[in-house]
């Protein structure tokens, strides 16, 4: 099995449950990514690609599986700061 994801990953707590607000009120997931995210994959609007088991940190993973395709999480933490993910595939 693989997923593919979109995510926003955010430092600071408040600033990430803003960004959610926003998400969930209708601003695209993509242009948030590019404005707030602190993930090199900002430069794609979020997108992580395709990736399988293990490749993801254990909480990240965790939550992507638990979404259907078109999911948005709330805000899921790791060692890195606060992410919100889309779920965009699964294969």
């Amino acid at each position: 099995m693989e997923w593919r994801a979109s995510h926003i990953l955010i430092k600071d707590r408040e600033l990430a449950q803003e960004i959610l607000k926003r998400l969930r009120a209708g601003s695209s997931l993509s242009a948030l990514a590019r404005e707030f995210s602190a993930c090199p994959s900002k430069s794609s609007g979020g997108d992580l690609g395709w990736f399988g088991p293990g490749k993801m940190v254990k909480s990240f993973e965790d939550a992507v599986k638990r979404l259907s395709i078109g999911g948005t999480s709330g805000l899921v933490q790791t060692q890195f700061g606060y992410h919100i993910i889309r779920k965009t595939g699964e294969r």
